[in-house]
């Protein structure tokens, strides 16, 4: 267990990291982000390091490298005078928010801290595999001679590289992801009040610590805190429908939960762009490109599933934006009608390409940047091409196509997970339905067809297409809605079975909803607070008398709520719990996290979300096999290796005529033998030429050759 001195030191190592990359670039987003070049650098920069370090490991070179660009800019920047201490102060606002969420979320993993259960074997074996030998594609943990290119691996490596630079263990590193991530998200989502509301711009940040519907229902039924939690994820049948506090609460630092903060990044720059393009000259537009299609292009390789959101958004937007400069000229067209206008369209894409060609034909390409059509042309292309070597490398199984939902989502279930925002929307149209009330038609034939929770998403939905004047607020709520009724009528197939086949599609696509409808419910409710509530309304002192407030409540709960995790901590070391758990097990474990090299080890393998497992998740060094049906949806079972593995790990510890032979099939180096291994096998290695490594607390570590 790791002392309160290196843990608190390894907070701030992390944190100046972390600032370290903000500022050196934050002048040179000034151009394209204005007011918002601070709050967006800190995600910017992050996903900047993310991309670099990784092609540092892809050309074989030390991930430490990835800072020079960065500090080669923070030089450029204070050569120039960029930074000063009034700049500062102007942008302190963004620092406090950050160090607040940040600071809140790192109470919640002290006091819940252990690498013990969910999924959390598997989140700091990839961040330690990573940390261990960062080279690319990083090593599987759980299945010796494999990649970690069978999944989506970017935000692994994030955590794992700025681990590496900070010099922060990974069992800290693993506690301290979802801080960064909770803060990230909060500046994103702040950002986003600050552009499309005029007050109460905190509002949209409620969106990360809310409950749903059915957290609610579950609590006023008496269910305990634990049960409440876990089941208002679980209410639309064999599917799951996280929401972000529960995410966060729950500590798993999984690839939905990282990619969070791209996501609502993401969200901020598609509604920017589309407000601010118009007065944005040729540099600023070319910036703000190379902003959205790096995070467009982080997406399907920290969370796949993100990508099918945010690509048509990107065009869509892109479109958008486009039409802007072409609306008013069809508009004007009215005497020729829509054919008038669609021939016009035509002649507009004709001289799009022949403009595009001539920049390309005279050398300087970047000028498309400044054009109507830059954001849609440039942003998808850029957006693969940054990160085409990483998409090339990857072997994931992938979907098997789209398949149709026969079984839709019972209303009330559907309702218990979305019902807030549904009933804000609904009052926000009030006056549109009560206009034109024959429209219900087309929700009410939906439902009638036997999809009551997508005819119930369908009546706001049609009301908010139909207005001839929609606002950034409305464009977030038409894609929320949108997201859910797709969900209703389609879902992927993957490899989850016939009863929890649209388990993934809702899972990770309701994070998505969630964002959009949480930001545009909040946003509305922010617009009703103004009507009722004059300007000066709250006062400038009641103002930070309630700021003040906030966060020590925010900062409090965490320490005060009782979570009931399996093991209850006072550390940031996600192993600090072995001490009196597996003494054995944590003093063999750091005795292996000094061995230098390529080695890979023999465990006892026992299933999936299980103990099993446990030295190559706490180590980073593979193991044959970790949690087999893990790596069976990864990879599939090509070759028949998922019986054949958990079948030789058995062998080698029982038959030892054949546990040398076996552990060179695999190349394993290392064999070790605890109470687990003997609980589950009939240990037997007489005789073997195996030298004995270590022994200590019910611990034996053998080595081969």
């Amino acid at each position: 267990m790791m002392g309160a001195e290196v843990e608190a030191v390894s907070v701030l190592a992390w944190l100046a990291v972390l600032f370290f990359l903000q500022l050196s670039l934050w002048p040179f987003l000034r151009r394209a982000c204005r007011e918002f070049a601070y709050p967006v650098s800190w995600s910017v920069s992050i996903l900047l390091f993310t991309l670099v370090s990784w092609y540092c490991g892809f050309a074989g070179l030390p991930v430490p490298l990835a800072l020079l660009p960065f500090a080669v800019l923070l030089g450029i920047a204070a050569y120039r005078g960029e930074y000063s201490w009034e700049a500062f102060c102007r942008e302190r606002r963004w620092v406090v928010l950050f160090l607040v969420a940040f600071g809140a979320m790192l109470e919640v993993r002290y006091v819940n801290s252990s690498i013990s259960y969910a999924e959390k074997f598997m989140d700091h074996a990839f961040i330690a595999s990573i940390m261990r030998i960062p080279v690319v594609p990083p090593l599987d943990p759980w299945f010796s001679g494999g990649y970690q290119n069978a999944y989506y691996y970017l935000g692994y490596w994030l955590f794992g590289t700025l681990g590496i630079v900070s010099g922060v263990p990974s069992t800290i590193v693993f506690n301290l992801a979802l801080p960064t991530v909770f803060g990230l998200s909060a500046i994103n989502l702040y950002a986003i009040g600050d552009l499309v509301m005029k007050r109460f711009k905190w509002l949209p940040l409620i969106g990360l610590v809310m409950f749903n519907p059915s957290f609610i229902w579950n609590f006023l039924s008496g269910k305990p805190v634990g049960s409440v939690f876990w089941d208002s994820t679980r209410t639309i049948t064999n599917t799951i429908n996280e929401y972000p506090l529960f995410s966060f609460t729950w500590g798993d630092v999984h690839p939905h939960v990282i990619g969070m903060f791209n996501q609502i990044l993401l969200i901020f720059l598609l509604l920017y762009a589309w407000k601010r393009w118009g007065s944005l000259d040729t540099r600023g537009r070319g910036i703000l490109i190379c902003i959205a299609a790096l995070g467009l292009g982080s997406a399907p390789a920290i969370n796949t599933w993100d990508v099918l959101i945010y690509a048509p958004l990107i065009l869509a937007f892109g479109l958008l934006i486009w039409y802007r400069n072409l609306g008013p000229t069809c508009k004007e067209s009215k005497s020729s009608g829509h054919r008038g206008c669609f021939q016009e369209i035509i002649q507009v894409l004709k001289g799009a390409v022949q403009v595009s060609v001539r920049h390309i034909r005279e050398g300087r390409p970047w000028e498309i940047a400044g054009e109507a059509w830059g954001f849609f042309l440039l942003t998808p292309p850029l957006a693969v091409l940054l990160y085409t070597p990483f998409y090339l490398q990857m072997r994931t199984q992938g979907v098997d196509g789209v398949g149709f939902v026969t079984l839709p989502t019972n209303p009330v279930e559907f309702l218990l997970v979305h019902g807030f925002f549904l009933a804000v929307l609904l009052v926000y149209c009030r006056k549109d339905i009560a206009a034109r009330p024959y429209l219900l038609i087309i929700p009410g034939l939906v439902v009638a067809a036997g999809y009551a929770s997508a005819g119930i998403a369908l009546i706001p939905l049609v009301y908010l297409l139909v207005r001839k004047e929609r606002d950034a607020v409305s464009f977030m709520a038409i894609i929320g809605l949108s997201i859910l009724i797709v969900c209703e009528f389609l879902y992927l197939k993957d490899h989850m079975g016939d009863t929890y086949f649209r388990m993934n599609t809702v899972f990770k696509f309701y994070i998505g909803a969630w964002f959009f409808l949480a930001t545009a419910s909040l946003a509305i409710i922010g617009r009703w607070l103004d009507r009722i509530f004059p300007a000066a309304f709250p006062s400038r002192t009641a103002s930070r008398v309630l700021t003040v407030l906030s966060i020590a409540c925010l900062l409090s709960v965490p320490l005060l709520v009782p979570l009931d995790p399996p093991f209850r901590t006072s550390s940031l070391d996600g192993l600090s719990y072995l001490t009196t758990e597996h003494p054995g097990d944590l003093a063999a474990v750091t005795f292996l996290r000094t061995l230098p090299g390529n080695i890979t080890l023999v465990e006892a393998e026992c299933g999936d979300y299980s103990y099993c497992g446990r030295v190559s998740s706490f180590t980073g060094i593979p193991a044959v096999i970790g949690w087999p049906f893990h790596e069976f949806m990864w990879r599939g079972d090509m070759g028949g290796w998922y019986g054949q593995r958990v079948s030789d790990v058995r062998t080698i510890y029982e038959d030892p005529e054949r546990t040398l032979p076996l552990m060179e099939k695999y190349n394993a180096t290392l064999l070790y033998i605890g109470d687990l291994e003997r609980e589950k096998y009939k240990v037997n290695i007489t005789g073997l030429a195996l030298p004995l490594i270590y022994e200590n607390e019910g611990v034996a570590i053998y080595r081969r050759g």
